[in-house]
């Protein structure tokens, strides 16, 4: 278990005149000690000069707010970067109940697009297509339409049999795009286009069985939280945007979607042992405990994906999967307080806090596996 969850490491080069190499028993023996960096700069976040600015972005929102009112609400939306986008439908009811229309989407992912993009930036993207709104049926779609505007990027995935071409998120024209043609929200793939097999972060999606308050939701990602402590762990939550939260975990360069997908499975049968009542590991919905919280770590496979933070969601309340602190999970806590509507004035009070995830060093396996053995 122990070779397949551990991404393999380069052996440093001997220098001369010759060091000690410091005892690697004696550096693992305090077993609280965080296994993650606190900040790391990867090559795919972009420096505040390259992405958007608010002024830039303030103009595309006003152009949006002109077009929505025109007789036809539709029109060439003109970006930063000089790409033309047509947009259509503008004042297109997608949540009648609510009133939130296209516009009000797109608005949406202007406001948040210096977090979301690089979030986004070099991963395949998933479409969950809703033409109708909401409440009307939905689709996925895996390929890329087959005539994309021009700023909206397209790649064949390395070893992607069964899709010929495939939207890859980084653009603010990919992510309007996905936006007009009612891909409500954003799923990406937990690893990107020029390293597809390895994984930069592993997730955590807890899903409660119907009728389990969020409150138990809670009390599970409190649980999980405390589990990643214990073995020096830094995790990040999030909520869905729906009715659960996620909880991701940074990992290092090159390790496999296998060994995040381990080490979840690891954390998320540790949690279900010790508090059996709220929280399980059942695959089967009918052998789940009444009011308890799925742990699902089956989401760490290659092609599968998850809302990532600052998404719309197609939920009734028009959710918002919002970045946390952890002294945020508690008992105040309502995923219905971050929505489409609300989410603009969240972002100014909390700014981004997700930036420590993308630039966190990730998990050291290793040492957290001398951790858990003590634990099993």
């Amino acid at each position: 278990m122990r070779s397949a969850m551990v991404a393999k490491k380069k052996t440093p080069k001997k220098k001369t005149p010759k060091k000690k190499t410091p005892n690697k028993t004696t550096a693992k023996k305090t077993t609280t000690k965080a296994t993650t960096a606190k900040r790391r700069t990867t090559t795919t976040d972009k420096s505040p000069a390259e992405l958007p600015g608010g002024a830039a972005l303030a103009k595309v929102t006003a152009a949006l707010d002109e077009i929505e009112a025109s007789p036809s609400g539709g029109g060439p939306l003109q970006l930063p970067d000089g790409t033309q986008l047509e947009v259509t439908h503008l004042a297109k009811k997608l949540w009648p109940a609510l009133g939130i229309t296209k516009g009000d989407l797109l608005r949406h992912y202007v406001s948040v697009a210096p977090c979301l993009l690089p979030v986004l930036a070099d991963r395949p993207l998933i479409m969950r297509r809703f033409p109708g709104g909401v409440d009307g049926p939905a689709f996925y779609q895996q390929r890329a339409p087959d005539r994309p505007p021009p700023g909206v990027r397209v790649e064949r995935v390395a070893a992607d049999k069964e899709v010929p071409s495939r939207l890859v998120g980084g653009s603010l024209a990919t992510l309007l795009y996905m936006a007009q043609i009612a891909a409500i929200s954003q799923d990406p793939w937990f690893s990107r286009v020029s390293s597809i097999d390895a994984i930069d972060f592993a997730a955590i999606d807890l899903d409660p069985l119907e009728g389990t308050p969020f409150s138990t939701v809670v009390e599970v990602a409190r649980r999980v939280h405390e589990q990643l402590q214990a073995l020096g762990v830094a995790g990040f939550a999030k909520t869905s945007g729906a009715s659960g939260l996620h909880i991701y975990l940074p990992m290092r360069p090159k390790t496999p979607y296998q060994s995040g997908m381990l080490f979840c499975q690891l954390v998320a049968t540790l949690v279900a042992r010790r508090h059996p009542k709220i929280a399980t590991v059942e695959r089967s919905v009918q052998k789940r405990p009444a009011g308890s919280v799925y742990i699902d770590y089956l989401q760490n496979i290659r092609g599968k994906s998850l809302a990532c933070a600052y998404s719309a969601r197609a939920s009734a309340f028009a959710g918002v999967s919002t970045p946390l602190r952890w002294t945020e999970v508690g008992a105040g806590l309502d995923p219905r307080d971050f929505t489409v509507r609300t989410f603009a004035a969240r972002l100014r009070a909390a700014g981004d806090l997700w930036l420590e995830l993308r630039r966190s060093t990730g998990v050291d396996l290793e040492a957290v596996l001398e951790n858990a053995r003590a634990r099993l």
